[in-house]
């Protein structure tokens, strides 16, 4: 997990979240733009990549934020992950 947060304005700047399993990814979170990829525009810039093919295969992501605090979504979908 990765964030960078600026206390003064209240904003996460930047974010990177990733889960692995036994050294393989199952999925990640980040913020990098893609706005030439149509299906990611109602959560832009936010999106997560998931299995198969999990660097180009992209969704989007509407709980991620750079307003509000991201960590207790990312916790209950671990919890689910590991259940």
């Amino acid at each position: 997990m990765f964030e960078q947060v600026d206390f003064i304005a209240h904003r996460i700047l930047k974010y990177f979240y990733e889960v692995t399993r036994e050294g393989q990814s199952l999925w990640w979170y980040d913020a990098m733009p893609h706005p030439d990829v149509p299906e990611l525009q109602s959560t832009h810039p936010h999106h997560k990549h998931i299995t198969p093919d999990i660097k180009h295969h992209r969704i989007p992501a509407p709980k991620m934020s750079f307003t509000t605090p991201n960590l207790l979504h990312l916790i209950d979908e671990v919890e689910a992950t590991i259940a």
